[in-house]
Formats: C-alpha cells, structure tokens, sequence
C-alpha cells in the first residue's frame, strides 16, 4: 500500500478543517495545488495572509472591511436610521446584491445555537444595543436572521436585547422560505422580503 507523504497528509488534514471540505474534497484540492505553477499554489497562500493581515471587523457594523469605518457605514446616501441585523457576512453580501436595502448593517458574528455551544454572549449584542440607545439616529432596526429555529431564537434575543431602547424592531417577512438560507436566495426574494418586513 502506499503511503502518503507526511507533507501532503498535514496539507490535506488543514484543507479538510475548512467549512463544507471533506477528507475526498481535501485531497482533490491538495493534488490540485501540488499539479499547477508554484506560483499559482503559493498565491492562495499570499491571499490567505494578506487577508489575515489587511481584513479586521468595521468597529460600527462589525462587517470584514480592509478601512474603518467600512464603505457602507461612511457612505452619506444611506439611511444610517435603519439597521439591518444579520448573522454572517455573507447574509450582508446577499442582502446588499439585492439593491432592496439602502441603510445600514449590523453583523452578529453568528447565531445562538445551544447545541453548538454558542449563546448570547458570543454575538455582538451589546455592541449593537450600544448603537441603537438613544441619542443614536437609529429609528428601526430589521432583523433578518435565518428563517429557521436558530435564526428565530436569535432575532427573539436581538429584540429582548433591544427592548429597553424604544427602538422599534421588525423581521424579514415570510417571503423568505423556512429552513432556507438567505445567501442562497434570488435578488428577488429577498428584495420582496425587505419589502414586506413587519414588527416581530
């Protein structure tokens, strides 16, 4: 039988850690980045550490930005009164694609999932309710968490978090289908859920 290299096995081990990778998954990538260039192996790694290096979380919204504040939280055409709370980066990158959002976010960094060991206390919820109490300019703050039994525990958690500011706090409509994820949905979807949000 033969055997694996040392060098190869720690490399495929590491890929195998990355969300979504399996062990097979992890040694296609592996063989894949061993058959092309040095050069075009070693740029994922200069990719990696560049971002490691440039990318830190937007000290308002918490979104990865490589400026502080971010883009969105600087631009003057958005509506800094309205907040959208989402779990993940990549829910804000699907909620921004759609063009239906023209205020601002806020990125929890996750969502309360007891089973995974995670609570309250490991989201951005107090930096969010710091944001929101007045005299902030805030007037709403959305949440669209994912529509499922986490993401519901989650935004019921935003809107305790959130009571005793005054602050009115609304959901994503029903337009987004229970167990689905939003970076998965079509623009329109989301926009019509945006479109459609109701108090919780």
């Amino acid at each position: 039988m033969h055997s694996v290299p040392a060098s190869l096995e720690h490399l495929i081990e590491r890929l195998a850690t990355l969300p979504g990778v399996g062990r097979r998954t992890a040694e296609r990538l592996a063989h894949h980045l061993l058959r092309v260039s040095e050069a075009d192996a070693l740029s994922v790694a200069d990719a990696i550490r560049s971002a490691r290096e440039r990318i830190r979380p937007c000290s308002t919204c918490n979104a990865p930005s490589e400026a502080d504040p971010c883009a969105v939280c600087v631009d003057p055409a958005r509506d800094h009164g309205l907040v959208l709370v989402v779990e993940t980066a990549r829910d804000l990158r699907a909620l921004e694609d759609s063009g239906a959002w023209r205020g601002v976010y806020h990125v929890l960094g996750g969502r309360i999932s007891p089973l995974e060991g995670v609570g309250p206390e490991a989201l951005t919820l107090e930096h969010l309710r710091a944001r929101v109490t007045p005299p902030s300019v805030v007037r709403e703050v959305c949440v669209a968490t994912n529509p499922d039994l986490e993401g519901d525990g989650t935004a019921l958690h935003v809107a305790k978090a959130l009571a005793s500011t005054g602050v009115p706090v609304t959901r994503l409509a029903r337009g987004v289908p229970s167990g689905g994820a939003l970076e998965y949905l079509s623009k329109a979807v989301l926009a019509e859920a945006l479109e459609n949000r109701k108090p919780r």
